[in-house]
């Protein structure tokens, strides 16, 4: 599947602009593909729209716990440090390469 429809990339580090964590991209949903009681979960006034990209991150929150995110577009912004997540499953989904940048690979499945 072309990834092209979708501002970040798979490996982009990003940040949410209300909660203000950061992630990492591991997999990207061209519009909204969760539950409905996910999305009815969510505070009216931060609610997304569902006709946009949404992204599943490898995330931490501001104590540095990790967990998995999945955010709209609308929500992100580009993270202006490339300090790694320090998240147990990133290395099912990516390598890191020499100069410290992350290599996408297919998880094992």
């Amino acid at each position: 599947m072309s990834r092209s429809f979708a501002k970040f990339p798979l490996g982009e580090f990003v940040r949410h602009r209300v909660y203000g964590f950061r992630g990492v991209v591991f997999d990207i949903d061209p519009e909204f593909n969760n539950s409905e009681e996910w999305y009815d979960s969510i505070p009216a006034d931060v609610r997304p729209r569902k006709d946009q990209p949404f992204y599943h991150l490898l995330a931490e929150n501001h104590d540095k716990s990790p967990y998995v995110a999945y955010v709209s577009e609308q929500n992100l912004e580009l993270e202006d440090s490339d300090e790694l997540i320090d998240h147990p499953d990133l290395p099912d989904y990516f390598t890191v390469d020499d100069d410290g940048r992350l290599i996408y690979r297919h998880p094992m499945n």
